[in-house]
């Protein structure tokens, strides 16, 4: 039985760096800087960043010995999600790139015109000001 649950965990954490790679390249098409580093080819863990302007950064890190999500504005940290907290923050975060995308009439992702769409989105992700 734990066998079986190591494997299906290892299965789970490379999906989700797969899935953050993904989301990456997406939100660099939508202008924003966006980044998603793993270490080696075995893609048991990764750091995904994300810049949302105005000194807003949003840091995802995921690896066998968690999963965290870590919210910045202007070098402060407003909050720190762990494990199904924290990938539920990243569905918040994903839901609003795909607004974004069937909302853009550019096939490109005209950066000004995708930036606009996520940050005016009405706060779906949540930020503590």
């Amino acid at each position: 039985m734990f066998l079986r649950l190591a494997n299906e965990h290892r299965q789970f954490v490379q999906d989700l760096v797969m899935n953050l790679q993904a989301l990456a390249v997406v939100l660099e098409r939508h202008g924003y800087p966006a980044s998603c580093y793993t270490c080696g080819d075995q893609m048991n863990s990764a750091s995904f960043m994300v810049s949302l302007g105005d000194n807003h950064l949003i840091r995802f890190l995921v690896s066998d010995y968690g999963i965290t999500w870590t919210e910045m504005r202007d070098d402060r940290e407003l909050m720190k999600l762990e494990g199904a907290e924290a990938i539920n923050q990243l569905e918040e975060l994903a839901t609003l790139v795909k607004e974004a995308m069937q909302t853009s009439k550019n096939t490109e992702y005209s950066s000004p015109k995708g930036k606009r769409t996520l940050q005016n989105s009405g706060g779906n992700v949540k930020t503590h000001r």
